[in-house]
């Protein structure tokens, strides 16, 4: 996964049980296995991209990475049409959760923070820099939890997910480096170490790592299947000559 989302399931994990399931029981469909806290992140940045806060390239750009993601699924990597027990990919160790909770405190928390501050202080500038980030990252995360749960989508397509997006979103950060100018040295810290975190995520978990992880549990899976329709075969071919001479007897 991309290490956010990740912390925002185990942030939840730490909740009691009986709460979970209030949490849980209060959604319905697919929208159900969506963590409460996410649902409020995607309001609350769907209402800046409402406010022409997010650029049209980067409104346009979770329909277009959802239909690619579709399209994988169907032609490139399809699935095996099951769910594995494991859905999570990649189980790390305490270093890689003190990783992750990086990630979130960087990647999230304080960007929204820098953004409801110059929400507050009408520093337009400031929240237009750093908005558009916060975007497709709620809608990594949303997706990420979605396809976890559907058994069309297998390991690779799900492991391409925080791929594309943290792709697409190093070039945002990349714009925000140079725009902010509000809160000069809190905001031009905080983008660059946006960019630092997500480009070593990219660079060095999610395709050193992440991705052979799930090409090989999608091979496997592969595999499997296709030495238990041999099986099957080849006991179907065993068993119809001996009916054959039952009937000539």
């Amino acid at each position: 996964m991309s290490g956010v989302s990740l912390a925002v399931d185990r942030t939840s994990g730490s909740k009691p049980v009986q709460r979970q399931q209030q949490q849980t029981t209060s959604l319905v469909g697919v929208m159900g296995s969506l963590r409460v806290i996410e649902l409020q992140l995607v309001a609350f940045i769907m209402v800046f991209s409402a406010s022409g806060l997010v650029p049209l390239v980067d409104l346009v750009f979770p329909a277009m990475a959802s239909a690619y993601f579709l399209a994988l699924s169907r032609f490139a990597f399809p699935s095996h049409g099951k769910i594995s027990e494991s859905p999570q990919l990649f189980h790390g160790s305490r270093l890689f959760r003190l990783y992750v909770i990086i990630g979130t405190t960087v990647g999230l928390f304080l960007p929204l923070a820098y953004v409801l501050g110059g929400f507050a202080r009408g520093d337009d500038q400031a929240v237009r820099s750093a908005t558009p980030h916060l975007f497709l990252l709620s809608f990594q995360i949303l997706t990420e939890n979605i396809i976890t749960g559907l058994s069309l989508f297998s390991p690779p397509v799900r492991a391409l997910v925080p791929l594309v997006y943290t792709g697409r979103r190093i070039f945002v950060i990349f714009d925000w480096m140079k725009d902010v100018v509000a809160w000069y040295w809190f905001g031009r810290v905080l983008s660059i170490a946006n960019f630092v975190y997500f480009a070593i995520n990219l660079f060095c978990f999610l395709i050193p790592r992440f991705l052979p992880r799930a090409f090989e549990r999608y091979f496997k899976e592969r595999d499997e299947m296709y030495a238990k329709m041999a099986e099957d075969k080849s006991s179907a071919a065993f068993n119809t000559p001996h009916n054959e001479d039952k009937k000539v007897d």
